[in-house]
Order: C-alpha cells, then sequence, then structure tokens
C-alpha cells in the first residue's frame, strides 16, 4: 500500500466561500470528528483581518483548539507575514500562502504584484524558520484563471523557483478556478519537480469545478504526489475567482483511494457520519458528493485489505 495523505481544507476554504458564519463549537466538533475519523491534517483556518473574512475571525481559538487532538496536523492559511506572524504566535504545525500565478488574480486576491509576493514569501519564510513552523507556498491559478484565460506554463515554472528561492520550504500545484485536465497536471508537475525538485513538491489542491477533479488526483498519483487537499461536502472554492466553487468531496477522494489500494488511514464510515455536524450547522447549505447518497461499493472492505 502506498501512503497517501488527505488535508481537510473545508474549515478554512469551504466556510471562507459561504456567507453564513458556522459557530466556533460546531467548527470544533467537526474538527474534532474528522481526527477521529483518521485525517491526520486539517486545515483549520486563516489568519485574515475579519473585517474581511468574519468567517475565519475564530482561526487563533481554532488552532488551540486543534492542537489538544493527537496526532493531527494543524494548518492554517496566511495572506501575508502579518498574518504569519498571528500564525506563529497562535502555535500552527504548518501555514501556507496562496501566491497566484496570474498577476491579474494576485492583484485582485492580495492586492499584490508577483514582485510584492516574493518579497512576502521572504518574510513568511523567515518567520516560519525564526518559529520552526513548515512554510509551504501554494501556486493558486497555476493551470488557469478565470480572468486572465491560460497561465503560460514558463510562468508558473520560473515563479515556483522564486518561490523557493524566497525561502519557501516546498510549493504545492493550485487549480484555483477548476480549469485543469490529467494531462495538464502531468505536464506541470513533472516541469515544476523538475525545477524545484522531486522533495519540494508532493501537494496538490484541485477543484471540481468542471467534474474533472478526482480525473486530476490519479494524474497526479502517476507523477508521484502523495499529498491532495479536500472539502467535506465539497464546500469552497474561490471567491475571489469568478464561476469557481467546489472542492474536491473529501468523502469521494477517501473512497476512491481506500478502494485504490492506497493507504489514507481515514475509516471511510467514521468520515460520513462527519457530515451531519455541517447538516445541522448549516441547514440548506448546498452539500456535494456521490459516496454520501450511493454509500461504498459491497466490495468495499475486500478492496481496502487487498
Amino acid at each position: 500500500m502506498t501512503a497517501i495523505h488527505v488535508s481537510e481544507v473545508g474549515p478554512r476554504d469551504g466556510l471562507q466561500s459561504i456567507e453564513r458564519v458556522m459557530p466556533l463549537e460546531a467548527k470544533k466538533r467537526w474538527i474534532a470528528a474528522e481526527a477521529a475519523a483518521g485525517v491526520s491534517e486539517i486545515e483549520v483556518g486563516s489568519f485574515v483581518p475579519p473585517t474581511l473574512l468574519p468567517q475565519m475571525a475564530d482561526t487563533a481559538d481554532l488552532v488551540a483548539f486543534a492542537k489538544t487532538l493527537d496526532g493531527l496536523r494543524v494548518v492554517a492559511l496566511v495572506p501575508n507575514a502579518k498574518g504569519a506572524q498571528r500564525a506563529a504566535d497562535a502555535g500552527v504545525h504548518a501555514f501556507s500562502l496562496p501566491f497566484s500565478m496570474s498577476e491579474t488574480h494576485s492583484k485582485k486576491n492580495l492586492r499584490k504584484d508577483h514582485a510584492q509576493m516574493l518579497e512576502e514569501i521572504a518574510a513568511c519564510a523567515e518567520i516560519a524558520r525564526n518559529h520552526g513552523i513548515h512554510f509551504e507556498v501554494g501556486l493558486a491559478t497555476a493551470f488557469g484563471c478565470t480572468i486572465e484565460g491560460a497561465v503560460p506554463e514558463d510562468q508558473v515554472v520560473r515563479l515556483a523557483e522564486a518561490a523557493i528561492g524566497a525561502g519557501a520550504m516546498e510549493v504545492g500545484l493550485s487549480d484555483t478556478t477548476g480549469y485543469a485536465d490529467p494531462a495538464q497536471v502531468r505536464r506541470l508537475v513533472r516541469r515544476v519537480k523538475a525545477a524545484v525538485g522531486d522533495d519540494k513538491l508532493d501537494t496538490l489542491h484541485l477543484h471540481n469545478t468542471r467534474g474533472l477533479g478526482l480525473a486530476n488526483v490519479v494524474a497526479g498519483l502517476e507523477e508521484g504526489i502523495i499529498t491532495f487537499d479536500a472539502s467535506l461536502g465539497g464546500l469552497g472554492g474561490c471567491p475571489f475567482a469568478p464561476g469557481a466553487s467546489g472542492n474536491i468531496v473529501t468523502e469521494d477522494l477517501v473512497l476512491m483511494l481506500n478502494s485504490m489500494g492506497h493507504d489514507t488511514g481515514i475509516d471511510l464510515e467514521k468520515l460520513l457520519e462527519v457530515r451531519g455536524i455541517l447538516e445541522e450547522a448549516l441547514p440548506g447549505e448546498p452539500l456535494y458528493g456521490f459516496t454520501p447518497d450511493a454509500g461504498p461499493m459491497l466490495d468495499y472492505n475486500e478492496r481496502t485489505a487487498a
């Protein structure tokens, strides 16, 4: 069996994309239940100004709570060095910063051009080193942008190298707008790995906007990717990318990986029960996924034992 890591990003990427604010206690129940199901890494929130994203105002409280859960790697997103310092002060195990490969998207999302973002990466890297925190840069809109359209692969490779040069410990490829296809995933993973090293790219953040999410996961697996972001119930997307919504559904991803014989360490039956927490706390909020409705295959246990 190959060990594959599923990183739950729903408490951040999912909740930042809906108008309602999920109560803190419900978020804690969600995080605790997923950890109990075997999810070993959760992005619990982001350190952005509460005036911009009130949904994330309780992130420091969630970090403190999540750190009490045995074996859970607690991750947060940061938009800049100020957010990185807040994350470090809260005690996260790791933080990530989104670096849009589309400069137009970067200016709209974080109000900084590429040169300014590289300065922020360098400042975040210093904070991470000083606090012993793992620091990843997510290469957002790496597969295309709903504002600019196609993003040149040469540009993604160049900026990936620049991010590592500025101090990022690793980079991840993010399909922020749901533009990726399997051939593109294979090609870009190969190119970025060749530029920065195999050990500095092992994560894909894929969206299912156009129904290609799981196909793109398989392409990533074939290229040696071992960490995939996903959101329970498919919550989330990017509020700054028009038309982009729908992260990969954690339940569907786990079913597929476990059925393929990979070792996620996640108990699917327990994971499916977590969905009820979202339904109770966010009544009427659309949740996605095929596995919650259809259930696992009759021979699922035999497949996972193979």
